[in-house]
């Protein structure tokens, strides 16, 4: 149960970072964000309040998606009707939040009074942004079990078109999802990208199984795999075997804004479905169970920082727990208690034995 907990609140820890209340969200250089964490003391003589580092509207989406995977659904349609009926609601209470222009534009169209039709969105070529990605971990923490993995990618698939009906957003909630699952069954990080490629032909097979829009999906799919085929070239960890993964000798912070937006599809670093799990996996696989590396590659960089922390920080609890963390950044997190009891919850459900079924 801790690892959950602390999943949901080293989420929420790396989003407040990496937000900053919009100031470090909107920094396009990681050089200036790192010399501003010097003057504020570092990263250990910070201490996270709801007023000065508030969580984004990325973690609450995280939390509102938890709190419908909590509750005692029958069937997976219950579950998608509750998803669409908290999600609309959301979209009021981001009160002071810019909430991601995909999230919204996708909420436009659901439809909580349509009992048959109430998450069925159209596709949309706006949707490949990174809102599916970030509110997906919870999907894994839920169906964590190898032998729940036809769940995983189903409800994955459904939480991330609900709001992003573009393949490049949705498979970002695919692969949040997988890596939570991933976490907690104790896989070796650097086996996660390519076990996530031997899964992506079960997510296509899902969409035609549902013959939703799989026309304009089709030629949306390739770039998400080619971008990950491409990272796990780079990195050397394509094959099986291939267990040491290669990085530059020089990885400053000018540096890592550069290849970050070399992985990027329009120069914004973390933007899209694709990049902003890359972003974070990729900060995880360098830095191991160092805290403070992971935050600088991931919470402190010239790109979406907010939502490329919330992933890591995420996945780095559900690998290590709080223990490693300085108690300053989590002690009197924004939610803290809220995110607490979802993680337990969480665990609760999981571990339940009924399996659900369509």
């Amino acid at each position: 149960m801790e690892k959950f907990q602390a999943g949901m609140v080293l989420g929420a820890v790396g989003d407040a970072l990496g937000y900053r209340k919009g100031r470090w969200e909107f920094c396009t250089s990681g050089r200036q964000i790192q010399e501003e964490l010097e003057t504020l003391g570092g990263l250990g003589a910070l201490k996270l309040d709801p007023d000065n580092w508030p969580l984004s509207d990325g973690a609450l989406m995280h939390m509102t998606t938890t709190e419908a995977l909590v509750t005692d659904y029958w069937c997976l349609e219950d579950l998608y009707r509750e998803l669409v009926r908290v999600y609309v609601e959301s979209m009021v209470s981001l009160q002071g939040r810019p909430p991601d222009p995909g999230t919204v534009e996708g909420c436009v169209h659901l439809k909580p009074n349509n009992f048959l039709l109430a998450w069925h969105t159209p596709f949309n070529e706006k949707g490949s942004g990174f809102g599916a990605a970030t509110k997906a971990m919870c999907v894994g923490m839920r169906y964590w079990q190898p032998q729940r993995l036809d769940n995983l990618v189903e409800v994955s698939i459904e939480t991330g078109r609900m709001t992003h009906n573009h393949p490049t957003g949705f498979l970002g909630s695919l692969t949040t999802a997988l890596f939570a699952s991933y976490a907690l069954q104790g896989k070796p990080v650097v086996s996660w990208g390519r076990d996530l490629m031997k899964v992506i032909p079960k997510a296509e097979e899902f969409c035609r199984k549902t013959i939703r829009h799989m026309a304009e999906y089709q030629e949306k799919w390739f770039y998400f795999e080619a971008k990950w085929q491409f990272y796990l070239e780079e990195r050397g960890i394509e094959e099986e075997g291939q267990n040491k993964p290669l990085f530059p000798d020089r990885y400053d912070a000018e540096e890592t804004d550069k290849l970050y937006k070399r992985w990027s599809s329009e120069g914004r670093a973390g933007r899209r479905g694709h990049d902003a799990p890359m972003i974070a996996y990729d900060a995880l696989l360098a830095s191991g169970s160092d805290w403070n590396e992971l935050c600088r590659r991931a919470m402190f960089h010239g790109g979406e920082s907010g939502a490329t922390g919330l992933i890591a920080g995420c996945l780095y609890g559900l690998l290590y727990g709080l223990s490693q963390v300085p108690a300053g950044l989590h002690q009197d997190l924004d939610r803290r208690q809220r995110l607490e009891d979802l993680g337990a919850e969480l665990h609760r459900a999981a571990s339940a034995e009924k399996i659900i079924e369509k």
